[in-house]
């Protein structure tokens, strides 16, 4: 049956607003907490929305070596975020992008045995890695509440006025709507506290004068990836985590479309997100994953057809070629970007509290495993120095809060739930051999 050109454009559109703000918001963090110029942080935004397209097709379009063929949107992870930002502020930018493109090269590695190894990665661990992430975030949308760090008008009340303002109406359109409106209620809250900032005089447009209408995009913008194995070890554990979140979203649309998922349809989608990975890396961006909203926006809407999702990366790569509109999101206000982020970094700590609700609490095993890798990543963070005259060895695995805690949570987690179930189980085939 034909369908609709108008109707398949306008869903396209929404599933675009539904995921522009993630998709934006990123590079703008991530660009900002390293200082990047008006010109470089165009730059970011403009590849990063021409990847999400790209990466999308890529994973809607189902072939014999990648693609689970869903009508899934891929965007950049936030999951990402705060390791990007300690990476470059410590090895660099060059090492953010090493430790990307091996982190995408892991995940097509792994792809083909990844569902054997998830059991690695329950919710107890993987709860606790997204809680961990963002713990550690929360001081990056606090300095910039207060303006950023290093600005001449640090903790200044329009700073303060701006961005609390910018939180309490992103509150408001919570409360008040519902659906749609709910759903881009952070982007909307950024051009409401931007209007804002411009009737304070807060706002430079001199970046979207200077940028272009279009431009190529071309690989390794911000310089050669370097490899150091701290960065490394950090996107892998990341890009794993990502997988399992990717995961329950495959199940989640293989139920909405009433399609049954094979092992094989599964390492596709890993190998895709993989291949995605690697480009981001290429073309200095971001690792990418699964973008649950846009599962929501097909269950709401009840189309599930994937030329509703081509079109709409389509649409995303077209929008990458305009610099213009990517300058547009970089006069946002650091204050006004530190109010949106208290609700979205804290939206990344109620999302890994909501996979620790699947864990079985009357377990002192599980709180154990949480109470031990919370506390580590927080206390790693919150006081960097504490394993400085650890040898080099150990530093790589300590110097992190993210893989600190990570790595507590997976040794944890092998300990009382792999290890102790393997033991049982050799009890039991013991029982059984002396009574036959």
């Amino acid at each position: 049956m034909k369908q609709n050109p108008f109707k398949i454009a306008s869903l396209s559109i929404q599933h675009v607003l539904a995921m522009y703000a993630g998709a934006v918001i990123v590079p703008l963090i991530v660009g900002g907490a390293l200082k990047f110029s008006g010109e470089q942080l165009t730059y970011l935004v403009s590849i990063d929305i021409l990847m999400c397209g790209l990466a999308t097709i890529l994973q809607v379009w189902q072939n014999r070596f990648f693609g689970i063929g869903l009508p899934i949107v891929l965007g950049c992870t936030f999951t990402a975020v705060g390791p990007m930002i300690a990476i470059g502020g410590q090895y660099g930018v060059s090492a953010i992008y090493g430790s990307i493109l091996i982190s995408g090269l892991m995940v097509i590695l792994i792809s083909q045995s990844f569902g054997k190894l998830i059991k690695l990665f329950p919710p107890v661990v993987t709860g606790s890695v997204v809680t961990i992430i963002g713990i550690t975030l929360i001081p990056v949308a606090m300095n910039n509440i207060a303006g950023g760090q290093g600005s001449p008008d640090f903790g200044a009340g329009s700073n303060i006025a701006l961005a609390f303002g910018t939180l309490l109406f992103i509150i408001v359109l919570y409360r008040f709507f519902t659906g749609f409106i709910r759903s881009i209620s952070i982007l909307l809250g950024l051009v409401a506290g931007t209007l804002a900032a411009s009737v304070m005089g807060k706002v430079n447009f001199s970046a979207v004068a200077d940028a272009s209408w279009f431009h190529m995009v071309r690989p390794f913008y911000f310089g050669t990836p370097t490899f150091e194995l701290t960065p490394i070890l950090t996107m892998t554990l990341v890009a794993i985590v990502s997988l399992v979140e990717s995961t329950g979203v495959y199940f989640a649309l293989s139920d909405i479309t009433g399609r049954k998922l094979t092992e094989k349809d599964l390492s596709r989608g890993y190998r895709a997100e993989g291949l995605a990975i690697i480009l981001g890396a290429l073309f200095n961006s971001f690792p990418y994953t699964t973008y649950s909203q846009n599962v929501g926006l097909v269950q709401l809407s009840g189309v599930k057809s994937k030329n509703v999702i081509y079109t709409m990366g389509t649409m995303l790569i077209v929008l990458g070629f305009v610099p213009k509109i990517g300058a547009l999101t970089t006069v946002i206000p650091t204050p006004v970007l530190g109010g949106a982020m208290v609700a979205m970094f804290g939206m990344v700590i109620a999302y890994g509290i909501k996979m620790l609700s699947k864990v079985e609490f009357a377990s002192q095993e599980n709180l154990l495993i949480i109470a031990c890798s919370v506390g580590m990543g927080l206390g790693v963070t919150a006081v960097p120095d504490i394993f400085s005259h650890m040898p080099e060895a150990v530093k790589i695995l300590t110097n992190n809060g993210i893989v600190a805690g990570s790595l507590t949570a997976i040794f944890l987690n092998i300990v009382f739930n792999v290890l102790k179930p393997m033991k049982q189980d050799l009890a039991d085939q013991k029982l059984t051999s002396k009574a036959s």
